[in-house]
C-alpha cells in the first residue's frame, strides 16, 4: 500500500482528486478523512501535529526557576492525538510512504515529523518527498513523477527554531511575569521575534512624541494662459543650491506673497519637456505581495490567509517565497492563453499575447519557490468570495504587468517670473499607459500644463500664502514594518505576518498602523534597562543566519541551538541581578496601563479588572476597604485609551472584539445614563404576559447595551438586542400579530432614520434573511462549500469548530473561518 501524507486536508483532497483523476472515495476515521483510490490511501494533517515542550517536572511556573528551563530537555509531543493514531494505522500497512507537504523549513519538518511518527511503526517502507509550488494537475503529477528525497537539514533549520523560540520564549516570559506577578492569562509574553519587532514600534512612537513641528509657509498661485489656468508654486535656490518650495521664514514669504498678489502677469522664462519611462513591477516575492495587498486594505495576516486558501484551491503559487524571478520552465504564453478564455481578463490577456512576453526580474533569485503567480486553473469571480476575488485579481494582474511594456510618461516644466521671484509649475501626461492598462493599482494621475513657449505673458491671480508645519513620521503600516523586518532580518517570509499578529493578540498593539500600548512601552522599556539583548534585532539575524547555515549543511542543529542558550545563560545573568526592581517597574506600568482614574467614594485609582469568572469590570484599588465597581460590556477585551472623560476624569475604553470592536468610553457616564432612564414599556410580553402580566420595556444597561426585556426579570429572561447607538423612537403604529409599536432608530449625523419595526417581527426577519454571504470574504462558492460540511447559515458557523471544518472544506482555512465566525 502507498500512503501519501500532506499538511492539510484540503490538499489531500486535491491531491487524491487528481492523481486518482476524481475516482478517489472518502474513509471518515473519526474526524480525520482518509482518500482511498486502488492500493493508494491519502491522509491530510493539520499543520504540526506533534509540539516541542519541556518535561513534566517544568509545567509549575511557581516551582521551577525560569533560568532552569535554559539548559532543560525539549521533548516532542503529539498535538493532534486523532490525526497521530489515523497517521499511524495506516502507517503500519505501507510499503511507501510520500511525503508532499509544502516545500519550505515549515513543510520539511513537518514532513519529518510525519515520518518519524511513521518510523515508530514501520522502519522498512520507502520513503519519498515530492515538492511542488502549485496544487494544480501538472504540477502534482510532475512532482509524483519525480520524487526526491526528504532534506533533512532544511527540516533541522526549521527544528532549530522551533527549540531556540520554546527556549527563549518560555525562560524570559515566565521571569519577566514572576516578577511582575502577571500569571494566568494576564502573563507578559516576550519572544525572539516578537520583542525586537515591538522595539521597532515603539522606537517609532518615541520618535513621534519627540518630534518638534517647523513652521513653514508655502505660496501658490494662478497662471493663465490663451483662457487656460494652471496653478504654479513659488521656488527660490537654498543657500546649499538646491530648489525650495518651502519658505522658512514668516517676514520672506510675506515679502514673496505681496510681490505676486501684486503681480497683474508673468513673463515665462523657462521651458522644460521630457519623457520618463515608468517600467512595470517585478514579480511578487511574499512581502511585496503583502504591500501591496496592504493597499487594499488587507492586514498581513488576512493577506497571507487568503493566498493559503487560494494556494490550496489551486488558483495561484506557493505565496511564501523570497523568489523574484520566473524560473525557465514557466511559460508566460500558457498562462495568458488559460486568461484568454475568461471574461474578466481575456481583452489584458489577448493584448499581452499580441507583444513580446519579456518579463521582469527581481534581485532575488531563487531555487525553492517561484514567485506568487497565478495558475492555469482560473477561477470565476462567482467562485470566490469577495475577498478572495480582490487578492487573487491582484495577483493575476501583478503577473500580467510583469510581462507588459513600460508606462511613458510625458513632462512640462514651466517656470515664470514675476521680478526676481520664480513661480514653477509641474506638468505630466501619461502617454502610453503600458503595464498601468492590465494593472490598475498605482497612481496615474495627471497635471494638466498648457504648451508655452519662453517670453509668453502669462496672466496672474489668486495668489495664496499658506501656513504648514513640518509632520511626524510616520508610524509603520503592517506592509512597511514586514518590509523593515526583512530588511533587519527579523524573521523568515513565513513568519513575519504571524509576528505581528501576534503583538495584537497579547495587547502590545492597537489600530492599524499598530500604536504601542502602555503595557508595550512597558516591557521593551524594561527590557531596555535590565537585558537590552532580549530587544537587540543583531541578535535575532545572527540566529536567522545560523538557521539558514543550517539549511545549507554548513553549521548543524546542535551547534546552533547550544550556542542561542550560552546567550541566553548572559540575559539571564544581567536579569538576576535586578530581578526585585525589574518587578516592580514592570507591576507599576502594568497598574498604569490598567488605570482609569480616581474612585468617586475614596480617592484611590479605578482599574480594570477581571472576575474569577472571566469577565472584565472596574474595581478601586482599595478594595476591600473600598467596593465600588463599574460594569464593562460582555463583548470583548478592555483597552484603556488615552482620552479622558472631562465629567468624571477617567480614561475612556474600548473594548476589543474584531470587526465588533468599539468604544465603550467613559464607564462611569454609561453607568449613570442607565440609572437616569427609566425603561419605557412597551407592550405585553410573549412569554409570560398573559398568565402572568410581564410586559416588554426598552431597557438601557449600565454596560452600555440596550434590549427590549421583560419587566418581571429575573424571573423571566426574554429579551430582544437593540442597536447601542442612536435615539430609539416609539411610534404609535402597532404591530398586529404582537401588539408591539413600531420603533425607529434616529443616528447621531444626517443619515435616514433606521426603520426597525415591531422588535420581536424585526429579529425574526433578520433571523430568517440572514445567510453566510452576508458575512464580509464568503461568495457563493464558499457558502456553497460550508453547506455542504453541513454549515447551513451564520448560526451553525458561529458555533463550529474552525479547525475541523477547514478541514473538511477545500479552500478555506481555519484563520478565515474564525474571522467569520466573530463577524456571524
Amino acid at each position: 500500500m502507498e500512503l501519501i501524507v500532506t499538511e492539510k486536508e484540503n490538499a489531500a483532497r486535491r491531491i487524491a482528486d487528481i492523481l486518482s483523476e476524481g475516482s478517489a472515495s472518502v474513509d471518515a476515521r473519526g474526524d480525520v478523512n482518509v482518500y482511498r483510490w486502488g492500493d493508494t490511501r491519502c491522509v491530510g494533517l493539520s499543520g504540526h501535529v506533534v509540539g516541542l515542550d519541556f518535561p513534566p517536572e517544568y509545567s509549575d511556573w511557581r516551582d521551577v526557576e525560569p533560568a532552569e528551563l535554559v539548559h532543560a530537555d525539549v521533548v516532542t509531543r503529539p498535538t493532534k492525538q486523532d490525526i497521530v493514531a489515523v497517521l499511524q494505522d495506516l502507517a503500519a500497512d505501507a510499503d511507501r510512504v510520500v511525503i508532499a507537504t509544502d516545500y519550505d523549513r515549515e513543510g520539511e519538518l513537518i514532513g519529518k515529523e510525519a515520518l518519524d511518527l511513521i518510523r515508530d511503526v514501520n522502519e522498512t517502507a520507502r520513503a519519498d518527498r515530492v515538492r511542488f509550488s502549485s496544487i494544480t494537475d501538472t504540477a502534482v503529477r510532475e512532482a509524483f513523477a519525480d520524487p526526491e528525497e526528504l532534506d533533512t537539514d532544511l527540516a533541522a533549520a526549521g527544528e532549530a527554531r522551533q527549540i531556540v523560540d520554546l527556549v527563549w520564549g518560555a525562560a524570559l516570559t515566565r521571569f519577566l511575569s514572576l516578577s511582575a506577578g502577571q500569571m494566568g492569562d494576564d502573563f507578559i509574553s516576550v519572544g525572539r521575534v516578537q520583542s525586537p519587532t515591538l522595539k521597532l514600534i515603539v522606537d517609532k512612537e518615541r520618535e513621534i512624541e519627540a518630534f518638534d513641528p517647523e513652521s513653514y509657509w508655502e505660496l501658490y498661485a494662478d497662471l493663465t494662459a490663451d483662457g487656460e489656468t494652471f496653478e504654479a508654486q513659488y521656488v527660490y535656490e537654498a543657500e546649499d543650491g538646491t530648489e525650495n518650495d518651502r519658505v522658512w521664514n514668516e517676514g520672506d514669504a510675506e515679502a514673496a506673497y505681496a510681490a505676486v498678489a501684486d503681480a497683474a502677469s508673468a513673463p515665462v522664462t523657462d521651458v522644460t519637456s521630457y519623457t520618463r519611462t515608468d517600467d512595470p513591477p517585478v514579480p511578487f516575492d511574499t512581502t511585496a505581495f503583502i504591500s501591496a495587498a496592504g493597499s487594499l486594505g488587507f492586514s498581513a495576516n488576512r493577506a497571507m490567509s487568503i493566498a493559503e486558501d487560494l494556494y490550496t484551491a489551486g488558483y495561484i503559487s506557493y505565496p511564501r517565497t523570497d523568489n523574484t524571478v520566473y524560473p525557465d520552465d514557466l511559460d508566460p504564453e500558457d498562462l495568458l492563453d488559460a486568461f484568454s478564455a475568461t471574461r474578466a481578463f481575456g481583452d489584458d490577456a489577448d493584448s499581452l499575447l499580441e507583444g513580446d512576453l519579456d518579463p521582469t526580474a527581481g534581485d532575488e533569485e531563487t531555487t525553492d519557490h517561484p514567485p506568487i503567480h497565478p495558475t492555469e486553473d482560473v477561477p470565476t469571480e462567482g467562485e470566490l468570495g469577495e475577498d478572495e476575488w480582490t487578492v487573487y485579481e491582484l495577483v493575476a494582474r501583478r503577473f500580467m504587468a510583469t510581462l507588459a511594456d513600460p508606462a511613458e510618461w510625458e513632462h512640462l516644466r514651466v517656470v515664470a517670473s514675476v521680478g526676481d521671484r520664480r513661480l514653477k509649475a509641474n506638468g505630466k501626461r501619461l502617454a502610453e499607459p503600458g503595464y498601468h492598462a492590465v494593472y490598475p493599482y498605482g497612481s496615474t494621475a495627471e497635471n494638466y500644463v498648457p504648451a508655452v513657449e519662453v517670453g509668453d505673458d502669462l496672466a496672474v491671480s489668486d495668489a495664496r500664502l499658506e501656513a504648514k508645519e513640518t509632520q511626524p513620521p510616520r508610524r509603520y503600516g503592517q506592509s512597511r514594518l514586514i518590509e523593515t523586518m526583512a530588511d533587519l532580518g527579523l524573521g523568515t517570509k513565513s513568519t513575519r505576518h504571524n509576528t505581528i499578529e501576534k503583538l495584537y493578540d497579547r495587547g502590545y498593539v492597537e489600530n492599524d498602523p499598530p500604536r504601542p500600548t502602555r503595557l508595550a512601552r512597558a516591557v521593551v522599556e524594561a527590557a531596555e534597562e535590565y537585558a537590552d539583548r532580549v530587544v537587540d534585532e543583531e541578535m535575532t539575524r545572527q540566529l536567522e543566519a545560523d538557521m539558514t547555515a543550517i539549511a545549507e549543511g554548513e553549521t548543524d542543529l546542535d551547534d546552533v541551538t547550544a550556542e542561542s542558550r550560552e546567550a541566553l545563560d548572559a540575559v539571564f545573568e544581567s536579569l538576576r541581578e535586578s530581578r526585585e526592581e525589574l518587578g516592580d517597574y514592570l507591576s507599576d506600568s502594568l497598574k498604569a496601563d490598567k488605570t482609569l482614574g480616581p474612585c468617586p467614594e475614596c480617592g484611590s485609582d479605578l482599574l480594570v479588572r477581571r472576575s474569577r469568572q472571566g469577565s472584565y469590570f472596574v474595581g478601586c484599588d482599595g478594595y476591600p476597604d473600598c467596593e465600588y465597581t463599574l460594569p464593562l460590556p460582555s463583548k470583548g477585551e478592555p483597552l484603556v485609551l488615552e482620552d479622558t472623560c472631562e465629567d468624571h476624569d477617567l480614561r475612556h475604553v474600548k473594548m476589543l472584539a474584531g470587526r465588533g470592536t468599539f468604544v465603550h468610553g467613559c464607564p462611569r457616564c454609561q453607568a449613570e445614563a442607565a440609572d437616569e432612564t427609566a425603561d419605557r414599556v412597551i407592550g405585553p410580553c410573549p412569554e409570560c404576559g398573559a398568565d402572568h402580566g410581564g410586559e416588554l420595556a426598552i431597557k438601557t444597561l449600565r454596560t452600555g447595551s440596550r434590549l427590549v426585556g421583560c419587566t418581571r426579570y429575573p424571573d423571566c429572561e426574554y429579551s430582544l438586542p437593540l442597536p447601542r447607538r442612536g435615539d430609539i423612537e416609539v411610534t404609535d403604529a402597532r404591530c398586529d400579530e404582537h401588539d408591539l409599536p413600531e420603533l425607529v432608530v434616529h443616528g447621531e449625523d444626517d443619515d435616514e432614520p433606521w426603520e426597525l419595526g415591531c422588535p420581536i417581527c424585526n429579529y425574526q426577519e433578520y433571523q430568517a434573511r440572514r445567510d453566510l454571504e452576508d458575512i464580509d470574504g464568503i461568495g457563493p462558492a464558499t457558502a456553497e462549500k460550508l453547506e455542504a460540511a453541513g454549515i447551513e447559515d451564520p448560526g451553525d458557523l458561529a458555533d463550529a469548530d474552525a479547525d475541523a471544518v477547514a478541514e473538511d472544506v477545500e479552500g478555506v482555512s481555519a484563520d478565515s473561518l474564525r474571522e467569520w465566525q466573530q463577524a456571524a
